[in-house]
């Protein structure tokens, strides 16, 4: 393989570091400690995984986190009752309610009932606004650790060819609309990108992921995207996680579009850790909001 790898863990353990620092000036100052509230309904085992880490996360940099474990039977009504009781507790700071819900659960009807200043995944309508508008209060945590694993390692997106391939609400989306902008939290570099923005009905999708200078893949298909779908070159982030009876792979055939690329993110090891990264940021700034 010849494409240079995004190490994606050393970067988080970076930016935690510099949050740790931030939360003990904060924390000095006013005498609040951040806290983060996860919500995690049922039991499935990947959901599990990810709270675990997002609590030692907050461990890490110094943020006080509390897990509420609900069972699969959990009613809407019950769990719109505990997020307006976190909405109203003037210790939580944020407030993540981890996806996927069980079925008689609406999701959306439940990241709507999140108070806008606690939403850290910036999920909610009020906040999905503010970013179209170039203006966000929270940055989407996923999409802003692919924007920095990019800024920091040197790589502009100004004036280049972007391709998502996945328009979710969570990565997708989000991710085009702030690459388009013309300045972001990283600066005017790290934004001004051309976006192309891909999904299931683009029609000769290899034709269109061969022109990206920088290919996204967000779609959760496991290997989809193939070397002969690559400009020899592109830097390629690969978003996906799927679990596959060899372990997790991402949505790109790693070993062969290694081959051509000439950076690319691992998986485990690439975005997921600064995803992570973000959520703390985001909570740590949702703390500082609410003590002005």
């Amino acid at each position: 393989m010849s494409a240079k790898l995004l190490d994606g863990k050393s970067i988080s353990q970076q930016i935690q570091q510099e949050l740790a620092a931030e939360v003990a000036v904060f924390t000095g100052q006013t005498k609040v400690e951040p806290q983060l509230a996860a919500i995690l309904v049922g039991d499935d085992p990947a959901s599990r995984v990810y709270v675990r880490n997002k609590q030692r996360g907050c461990e890490r940099v110094g943020i006080a986190s509390k897990l509420y474990r609900l069972d699969d039977q959990t009613s809407p009504q019950e769990l719109l009752e505990l997020i307006d009781e976190l909405n109203h507790d003037a210790a939580v700071h944020g407030i993540l309610v981890q996806l996927p819900l069980p079925g008689q659960i609406h999701e959306q009807q439940v990241l709507d009932a999140v108070c806008p200043w606690k939403d850290v995944d910036a999920f909610h309508p009020e906040n999905v606004g503010l970013l179209m508008q170039g203006r966000p209060r929270f940055i989407p945590c996923t999409p802003h650790g692919v924007q920095q694993i990019l800024h920091r390692t040197g790589i502009e997106v100004a004036g280049r060819h972007v391709v998502i391939v996945g328009r979710s609400e969570i990565v997708g989306k989000p991710l085009a609309m702030m690459l388009a902008q013309r300045d972001s939290a990283l600066g005017a570099t790290a934004a001004n990108a051309t976006v192309t923005l891909c999904h299931s009905r683009t029609r000769d999708l290899p034709s269109i992921t061969r022109q990206a200078d920088i290919l996204v893949a967000a779609i959760g298909r496991p290997l989809f995207i193939k070397r002969e779908m690559i400009k020899p070159g592109a830097v390629v982030v690969d978003v996906g996680i799927n679990r596959t009876e060899s372990g997790l792979v991402g949505d790109v055939d790693f070993p062969s579009v290694g081959e051509v690329a000439s950076h690319i993110t691992p998986v485990p090891g690439g975005v997921g850790p600064l995803t992570i990264a973000m959520l703390l940021r985001n909570t740590l700034q949702a703390a500082q909001l609410q003590a002005k």
